[in-house]
């Protein structure tokens, strides 16, 4: 070091100071970042340990650039330990997950029957007599929440006069209302977070457990018997069904809101409605489609009893007087199994806990838009558009044509007293 320091003073050089050194270490940096590596040891080094998170302490000097934009720590990605956990807690949808496809039987030749009007499904295959398919069924199915639905209709009967003087009375629906509760089942809709759970009936729990009728099950009264505590698990039911040597069998698979309270909530609906002053029958009742499965062992009778031609060729030659004891009695049932999906339930404290919104919070946010679709008559499935109208104000749509827009602002100013003279007047009667 000494004969480099004494040839630099021979050439006129300068001693280096310590300003010149950081320059010199930041050039090296510079290079660094276009793919030249540092060494371990030097502190001004850009490198981030592969086991570092973002919010960690680390030793390495961090590089601050004053020109940067600042990021909020909320808007940085997770951890990825703490995506893990939330992943494994609750997954995301796959590409080829039971909500995004249909499932129906694996058989070339099965036959599926969708009831149109509540969805509900029944299958004749042979796969589901093998215990595993018919697990696998009933898991894939049980990932699916039921469609529940609070429903008002409004009716009227009128009544006229043919030219003859013969009286004729019709039903005129005034209005017919759908709101959809799926959407209040998950805590996440997103990442499915909810708190379903598949379970098994209650030894007193009065159903079919392969039977013609519904009975209880073994120790349900409180008897002795060895084994009665032991609630068979899904598996022991599906090989059960498996092994029966029953010629006509049928296994039902239930899903199923619980937790609501569908009486508060049909009150209070009610109360709306009657508040508008309507004088016709009302309706309010809750309804659930897509929530029951019929599985049918692969018999011919079985596919006839679910074949529509057949079923009207029954009804109308009236042999069905004949063939429905027949096909009651002939066949056994089995409706153990049942996925429930919580809206609310008790926790351990014995305090009622909603997996999302409760009840009050649902009518305070849906009663603007359903009271509005009622007084407009309106037959249909409110959604989010009509909620939105209903919380926002409408702004009024003006074209430039002054004529045009009178006619419009005349127009909601007719359906406007319209409904104010309902409100007072009464309407909707029987006439």
């Amino acid at each position: 070091m000494l004969e480099v320091w004494t040839k630099s003073v021979r050439v006129g050089s300068r001693i280096p100071s310590p300003l010149a050194e950081i320059e010199n270490r930041a050039k090296s940096r510079q290079i660094s970042r276009m793919g030249k590596p540092n060494s371990q040891g030097d502190p001004f080094s850009d490198a981030v340990s592969l086991h570092s998170n973002p919010g960690e302490s680390s030793m390495v000097a961090p590089y601050v650039d004053d020109d940067a934009p600042e990021i909020d720590i909320d808007d940085l990605p997770p951890n990825y330990s703490d995506a893990v956990e939330s992943s494994e807690a609750a997954p995301m949808l796959a590409p080829n997950s039971a909500v995004n496809d249909k499932i129906r039987p694996h058989d070339l030749d099965s036959k599926v029957v969708v009831d149109l009007n509540t969805g509900a499904q029944a299958w004749v295959a042979k796969s589901v007599e093998d215990p595993g398919r018919l697990e696998t069924y009933i898991r894939q199915l049980a990932q699916i929440p039921p469609r529940p639905y609070m429903k008002l209709v409004g009716t009227h009967t009128e009544t006229s006069r043919d030219s003859k003087g013969k009286t004729e009375k019709n039903t005129v629906t005034d209005f017919d209302v759908t709101v959809e509760l799926t959407p209040y089942l998950f805590a996440d809709a997103q990442y499915r977070r909810s708190w379903s759970e598949l379970r098994t009936v209650n030894g007193s729990e009065k159903v079919h457990r392969g039977t013609v009728l519904a009975k209880r099950g073994q120790g349900s009264n409180q008897s002795i018997e060895v084994g009665a505590d032991a609630k068979p698990t899904l598996q022991e039911w599906c090989h059960r069904f498996a092994a029966s040597p029953a010629g006509l069998k049928c296994f039902t698979f239930q899903r199923r809101m619980v937790g609501f309270d569908e009486e508060g909530v049909k009150r209070r609906l009610e109360e709306m409605v009657r508040r508008t002053n309507y004088r016709g029958h009302l309706n309010v009742h809750l309804i659930t489609k897509d929530n029951r499965f019929e599985f049918y062992n692969d018999a011919k009778t079985n596919r006839w009893r679910l074949t529509p031609w057949i079923q009207w060729m029954f009804i109308l030659t009236l042999t069905f007087v004949f063939a429905w004891p027949y096909l009651f009695f002939r066949t056994k049932k089995w409706e153990v199994i049942v996925a429930d999906w919580p809206y609310s339930r008790i926790n351990e404290s014995g305090n009622k806990e909603y997996v999302s919104i409760s009840e009050d919070q649902w009518y305070n946010m849906w009663a603007q838009a359903i009271c509005r679709a009622v007084l407009e008559k309106r037959q249909a499935l409110l959604d989010q558009s009509d909620l939105r109208r209903a919380h926002e104000a409408e702004p009024a749509f003006n074209t430039g044509n002054t004529n045009v827009d009178g006619a419009l602002g005349l127009f909601r100013a007719g359906i406007h007293a319209m409904n104010e003279v309902n409100r007072q007047l009464g309407w909707g009667g029987d006439c």
